[in-house]
């Protein structure tokens, strides 16, 4: 009998690409071509690569290759990913995702992981000049082709720090004088990150309509960034670390909040774990982007959450063994 893709997987999976297409296309229309560049080279990548090593432990490809888990973990990326990076910089971080990440502990339903975020840690680790500057002055179709696949410009003579970079490196300014001279800041987090966190805010709450996902995760994370960040907070004197709303709508917290941090196979089973679980990340998220070497930190906070999970797990069965 020729295995079958689980329908429910599949549905489910259907459903978080649809929740991720208004902040695609919010990178899409604010960062250019370089995002659906990012996303054609991380699916293909990850259908090749989980094709061949299924192919390689002698797995049916129909029951695993159409359940869409592939491709979700490949938005994930794409999302997630600098745009206009050199065009192995995401075949790279795919094949990290989906060969270590998820094929090495078994395939879908065993990563111990979250798998984009293994491909995204790798790539941040050992590639920190492409991972950590984003293009300037968005160009046309031709010229992202050119600078993504055959190498354009020097990266050093377009590329610019991200907000949250800028933040952490300012010595001098008021927060104001920093809003109104860095050419990132926006209203009350990054001047672009603002409508992408917004519209995956809305795909988030999609997946919470839909009940795909519970909100214990998703509140956790911004519970946790919000409170911590409001307790490290001195108004907008020059060693501020930023207001609530900035950390909120700044780099890849939304992303992080409802696709990421609620990805049930890594994630805590209980809904009392899964609120630890979102808390501690957003704990960890805030301390890597004020005083850690990299800008936004989701990558790490998810992963050593991850490392939390059985910790998290038999705690809550504790608690409810305690309450019985």
């Amino acid at each position: 009998m020729i295995a079958q893709p689980d329908p429910r997987l599949r549905t489910t999976m259907g459903l978080v690409l649809l929740a991720c297409l208004p902040g695609l296309l919010a990178l899409l229309w604010l960062h250019g071509w370089g995002v659906l560049l990012n996303l054609l080279l991380c699916a293909s990548a990850a259908l090749l690569c989980e094709a061949a090593l299924l192919k390689l432990r002698a797995q049916p490809l129909n029951a695993t290759l159409n359940d869409g888990s592939a491709l979700v973990t490949a938005v994930l990326l794409a999302a997630s990913l600098p745009t206009l990076a050199p065009w192995w910089l995401p075949v790279v971080a795919t094949g990290v995702a989906i060969g270590i990440g998820k094929q090495a502990f078994g395939g879908v339903g065993r990563n111990l992981f979250n798998p984009a975020m293994v491909g995204y840690a790798f790539v941040l680790l050992s590639f920190p000049l492409q991972m950590n500057h984003w293009p300037g002055p968005v160009p046309g179709l031709l010229d992202s082709v050119q600078q993504v696949f055959a190498g354009g410009d020097q990266i050093d003579a377009w590329a610019r720090p991200t907000l949250l970079d800028g933040l952490r490196h300012n010595r001098s300014l008021t927060i104001d004088e920093l809003f109104a001279s860095h050419p990132g800041f926006g209203n009350m987090g990054g001047r672009d990150s603002e409508w992408v966190n917004l519209a995956f805010l809305l795909g988030g709450l999609f997946l919470l309509q839909r009940k795909v996902i519970s909100w214990h995760a998703p509140l956790g994370v911004l519970a946790g960034l919000f409170v911590f960040s409001l307790m490290g907070w001195n108004g907008s004197g020059s060693d501020s670390n930023g207001s609530p709303l900035l950390h909120l709508f700044s780099g890849s917290t939304m992303l992080a909040a409802f696709f990421i941090a609620t990805e049930p196979v890594s994630g805590p089973r209980s809904a009392w774990a899964r609120l630890c679980f979102g808390l501690g990340a957003g704990l960890l998220i805030y301390l890597i982007r004020t005083w850690g070497s990299y800008p936004d930190g989701t990558a790490f906070a998810i992963l050593l959450m991850n490392l939390a999970t059985p910790t998290l797990d038999r705690l809550a069965l504790r608690r409810l063994q305690a309450a019985r």
